[in-house]
């Protein structure tokens, strides 16, 4: 790459070391007193409808009175609807069925925001064709297939609110889930078939237990066996729950179980009060929840990567650097995780006690430690112990997965493209010395990674997506984290041939201006824009197709102009949670532009 000038084809590294500058400070500048980073997350429509209508259902049944809570959340449901009357996860988000029928749901539970429901009504009768409870049954099922771990809540929420109808006929569409199964030890899960993915075990014993209450099966084996195991069930609902009340720091999940415990008899149980303190404690002051509390140890780790790209020395002072590598040292799991049976060794993406280990999470705390540097025996420790994990989560196929090594073909435990190459660089980073089992782990790794590349050239990704594609898929993210590996030694001439192909699809997909977002023709972002970059920039010193250098260039200058050299940095909804919930985090858009300029300087 060229070291000046503003020709076609190279970058005026003048204007990207002033936007990298004024980026990496408003970066630093964001970190809590102790040094490290929390983010701040989207405030979510759909959350805030059962967070609402969690505490209304809790203070029907005689529970605590949260009254102000509830008016303010859909208070702010009513002024952020859609002007089509839809409502999608995020303000501006496109309105969605599943969205919409959590908060047509919400909104129905109280007459002062009788014209939003009436709007979110409508929406949902030209969408759906019917407002009867099999059109919706039929609609929400349609939207999730055969994985109910979503589509079960929402219909259970449909039900508790009064939408799908009265008494036990409320609840004919709301499928039963199986319970009695939840009694079995966790390990017989996948050889039973349940439907539901790891994470989800409170909602699948909270949500089962109000669809049997409700509408009993009418086989009295199956109603004995419910009720026989529900004694367990409630003792391992208890045990599973955090400190802080909130199953994996979730405002739906949370609500979910709080609704279903609270209207099938359960108001007074040491879970759902718990739960009812977490959603009190976690709205914000306009009256909003957000998806999840933070990611606080996902955006230290994506920090401190992103400013370790050109002269991270200087980035971070020796006092700051030892506090940050201190604090992730305390965040990882020191005992089996109660929800997976996940042993000790990793990280979850928050610092709060509703956490759950995985992998990606694991494979950024894991370069993290390696950028702060420092390494001591309790760093060395650490870091064996994390890449130990992550070899255990390794998937047959080579690939790595988010939770546990797969219990079928359900989303988190399949293995995906960005979180392998993920811990690929994570395993390469703490390599020392000759090791069998990390040298064969790495070489499937590269298998699968060879192996998963689209026809086109392109990687899916798992956790991003892009609300403006027809499949909410998000090809730049997955293949520009993938094109990380580029700074590995390459494997052998397939990898190189797979790189060239990633790189040639990432130019294909580049707006005319320089901008990407997800995919060819869609809208774009700085956060999708910095992705590209970043990834063009760790190819540039490859033997790489010509294209790259003019594609790099271009999408700098538009960086730059877009972020008016470093002073703004909107950020767009990118981020898929579990179930395909979108938000986004006000730290992406600094982070990636960070890391993109950062690399982009450092090649120069």
């Amino acid at each position: 790459m060229k070291t000046s000038g503003t020709s076609a084809t190279a970058p005026d590294l003048a204007a990207i070391e002033r936007t990298w500058r004024s980026a990496r400070q408003k970066l630093l500048s964001l970190r809590v007193p102790r040094g490290h980073w929390e983010g701040e997350l989207s405030s979510s429509a759909l959350s805030t409808a059962t967070a609402a209508a969690a505490l209304e259902v809790v203070r029907r049944n005689g529970g605590p009175d949260s009254g102000p809570l509830v008016r303010a959340g859909l208070r702010w449901l009513a002024e952020h609807q859609n002007p089509d009357g839809g409502y999608g996860d995020t303000a501006g988000s496109p309105s969605s069925a599943s969205t919409t029928t959590l908060c047509w749901a919400a909104l129905g539970l109280s007459p002062e925001q009788e014209a939003a429901f009436r709007r979110a009504e409508a929406w949902l009768q030209a969408e759906v064709g019917g407002l009867d409870a099999a059109s919706i049954a039929g609609a929400i099922t349609r939207l999730y297939g055969s994985d109910r771990t979503f589509s079960v809540p929402i219909l259970t929420m449909g039900a508790l609110a009064g939408r799908l109808g009265g008494g036990a006929a409320a609840w004919r569409d709301v499928p039963q889930l199986p319970i009695e199964l939840a009694a079995l030890p966790r390990s017989w899960f996948r050889w039973v078939h349940l439907q539901v993915v790891s994470y989800a075990l409170p909602a699948l014993i909270a949500i089962g237990w109000a669809r049997h209450f409700h509408r009993p099966a009418r086989n009295p084996l199956a109603r004995l066996l419910r009720d026989l195991a529900q004694p367990k069930n409630l003792r391992t609902l208890e045990s599973i729950q955090p400190a802080s009340g909130g199953f994996l720091e979730a405002t739906p999940l949370t609500s979910f179980v709080t609704m279903s415990l609270a209207g099938s008899g359960l108001v007074d149980h040491p879970v759902t009060r718990s739960a009812v303190a977490f959603l009190q404690s976690s709205i914000r002051e306009d009256g909003s929840w957000p998806i999840d509390t933070n990611l606080a140890t996902w955006v230290t780790t994506l920090s401190v990567e992103a400013l370790s790209r050109w002269n991270g020395a200087d980035s971070v002072s020796g006092a700051d650097r030892e506090a940050i590598r201190g604090w992730l040292l305390g965040q990882q799991t020191r005992v089996e995780h109660p929800y997976t049976q996940s042993p000790a060794g990793a990280w979850a993406w928050t610092d709060l006690s509703g956490g759950v280990p995985d992998g990606d999470d694991t494979s950024g705390a894991l370069l993290a430690l390696r950028h702060l540097g420092g390494e001591d025996a309790e760093v060395e420790r650490a870091a064996q112990a994390g890449v130990r994990w992550l070899l255990d989560l390794q998937n047959r196929d080579g690939g790595v997965p988010t939770f546990c090594r797969g219990w079928g073909k359900l989303p988190f435990d399949r293995s995906c493209p960005d979180l392998t190459a993920h811990a690929l660089r994570a395993w390469s980073a703490w390599r020392a010395g000759p090791s069998a089992r990390l040298d064969a782990a790495i070489e499937r790794g590269w298998e699968y990674l060879i192996g998963s590349q689209q026809a086109d050239g392109s990687w899916a990704p798992l956790w991003f997506g892009n609300q403006h594609a027809a499949d909410q898929a998000n090809p730049v993210y997955g293949t520009a984290r993938v094109m990380l590996c580029a700074e590995l030694t390459p494997p052998g001439e397939a990898w190189r041939e797979a790189l060239c192909r990633a790189a040639r699809w990432m130019v294909s997909v580049q707006s005319s201006d320089g901008s990407f977002g997800g995919g060819r023709h869609l809208p774009p972002s700085i956060e999708e824009t910095a992705l590209a970059a970043e990834a063009l920039a760790a190819v540039s010193a490859l033997p790489a197709p010509s294209i790259v250098a003019p594609a790099l260039a271009r999408a700098c200058r538009w960086l730059v102009e877009a972020t008016a050299e470093g002073t703004r940095f909107p950020p767009a909804p990118i981020g898929l949670y579990f179930a395909k919930l979108w938000y986004w985090e006000k730290l992406y858009p600094i982070i990636f532009t960070v890391s993109a300029l950062g690399r982009v300087l450092g090649r120069s």
